[in-house]
């Protein structure tokens, strides 16, 4: 496995809800400090870090964000209101906030580690059952959730799509994301058995 990556400062979007590796996250986008940040990750094609919230509320006051979040690109936006952007996010690589920061409009920049990237194992097989919950989400619903390509001999990557639409509360996808993606497939597994 390979070693995590030097820190980098990247701005931080803490949310109610948790982004992992590959997916996508549409959001709204009304205040200032969003905006700002939103601009110039278009103008500089550069990226932000979505965190789960740990303390706070994701409108007004800074909230305070997970240790454990993930890197993010904007894939799409539009404007067709004044004053809401509307975008969609991918996310990118998982990354450890090792300090924060706020600045004067009450953004938070986030000096991160970023961690290895995850391994590339195949499904095995006792977990096959996963892979075939998912197909199943695929076949329904395919693009309108989930970017292409679809990559159905990954563990990380069908465990990270499944664990972005099963009924699952927030602290139990931040304790996911923070798995590598076998371990979480194989919680899943025992998710799903344990509501089945």
């Amino acid at each position: 496995m390979a070693a995590a990556t030097a820190a980098a400062r990247i701005p931080l979007f803490p949310l109610g809800t948790v982004l992992f590796p590959g997916g996508l996250l549409p959001l709204q986008i009304f205040e200032q400090r969003y905006m700002t940040m939103a601009k110039t990750c278009l103008r500089d094609s550069s990226g932000f870090g979505v965190c789960l919230i740990r303390h706070g509320a994701e409108v007004g006051a800074p909230a305070t964000p997970e240790l454990i979040g993930c890197s993010a690109k904007i894939v799409q936006w539009d404007m067709a209101q004044l004053g809401v952007l509307k975008i969609v996010a991918q996310g990118e690589r998982r990354f450890r906030v090792e300090a924060t920061s706020v600045q004067d409009d009450g953004l938070v920049l986030g000096e991160v580690e970023f961690l290895p990237e995850e391994a590339e194992a195949p499904v095995p097989e006792p977990l096959l059952p996963c892979r075939t919950l998912l197909e199943r989400i695929l076949a329904e619903h395919g693009e309108r959730l989930f970017a292409k390509p679809f990559r159905l001999d990954s563990s990380a990557w069908v465990s990270a799509r499944l664990a972005e639409v099963l009924p699952l509360a927030p602290n139990v996808r931040q304790t996911l994301l923070e798995m590598d993606g076998l371990a979480r497939l194989e919680a899943l597994a025992r998710l799903l058995v344990q509501k089945a």
